[in-house]
């Protein structure tokens, strides 16, 4: 049995060229994944050749070890958008099962990267691995290479501040609230994605209407509990917004929510799908002894996020 092989886009390898690959998990498409692909865009432009990125859905621990494995910085669809704007040819997705697991390196190189994508040179992160137990790491593939042909290039570490771009550190600081900190490793800010339902109401009678979202996806990594500066993507445009997210101590038996209040703004969108861009973590969830009391925060909330997003560099 072989691995299952589908194509982001286009929908096939034409088989004129050599490639370029990259391999990896690239959970994030963070700034360190960058570098990889400004490689491979590079050098096949240089030689002639397709640039070529693979994947893997689902992500190979759900697989391997499933209670080891982590929440996702990137949804596939929202992989797949990403990846859309990095200027490769080619985005194949290999659906990640038991048989794949038991892979050699050697025989995931021969069967995919040589037979189907006809590599003809190998680009990995500094930190890569893969094949049954991760036993081919860059040493392992130049040796494959020498022997079958194509050469191997290892791109060294992005830093973000003193240490290294990774997925791993990405995750930490979105699970702590620190979304300065994963803008910077992301290059762009870290974000959900969630369809618009009908909540109870209660916003829009405190003067603050807000959509109430759904998250389709489990294995997303949400961030903590509290109230945040955001942005808001929506169909017709991007608005400044303030979020809440978690608990809602001042009601007593109100399940916790994901809510979001964009200024400016006040047009029915139940049913859509809105993507949030977490710009700062403003504050915790607090009860409050009264209606009044919580509406004067929210107005707080409401402007320290419009100062905060209007004031970020990294929105222009």
């Amino acid at each position: 049995m072989t691995a299952s092989v589908r194509w982001a886009y286009p929908p096939g390898l034409p088989t004129d060229k050599g490639t370029v690959v990259t391999v990896g998990t690239f959970d994030g498409v963070h700034r360190g994944h960058w570098a990889v692909l400004e490689e491979i865009r590079e050098r096949a432009r240089a030689t002639n050749r397709r640039s070529v990125l693979v994947t893997f859905d689902p992500h190979p621990l759900r697989i391997v070890r499933p209670e080891h494995a982590p929440p996702l910085l990137t949804t596939p669809l929202e992989k797949k958008e990403i990846l859309a704007e990095s200027g490769l040819e080619y985005a194949v997705f290999i659906s990640f099962t038991e048989t794949l697991s038991r892979y050699e390196p050697r025989r995931f190189v021969e069967e995919i990267l040589l037979e189907r994508l006809r590599v003809e040179e190998l680009v990995i992160g500094y930190d890569h691995g893969f094949g049954r137990d991760r036993s081919g790491n860059a040493d392992t593939l130049r040796e494959i290479g020498a022997d079958l042909g194509f050469a191997v290039d290892v791109v060294p570490p992005v830093a973000a501040g003193e240490e290294a771009v990774s997925s791993t550190r990405i995750r930490a600081a979105v699970a702590d609230g620190r979304m300065e900190e994963a803008r910077l490793c992301l290059g762009r800010p870290y974000s959900i994605r969630g369809l618009v339902v009908r909540g109870e109401g209660r916003g829009r009678g405190l003067g603050f209407p807000t959509a109430n979202l759904h998250v389709a996806e489990s294995s997303k990594l949400i961030p903590p509990p509290g109230i945040y500066a955001v942005r808001g993507v929506l169909k017709r445009g991007t608005y400044v917004g303030a979020l809440h997210l978690g608990p809602r101590p001042t009601f007593k038996g109100s399940p916790p929510s994901i809510e979001l209040h964009l200024l400016d703004f006040d047009k029915e969108i139940y049913g859509e799908s809105v993507r949030v861009d977490f710009v700062r973590h403003l504050r915790p969830v607090l009860p409050f002894d009264s209606a009044q009391a919580l509406i004067e925060q929210m107005r707080a909330d409401v402007d320290l996020a419009r100062r905060v997003v209007d004031e970020d560099p990294g929105f222009t």
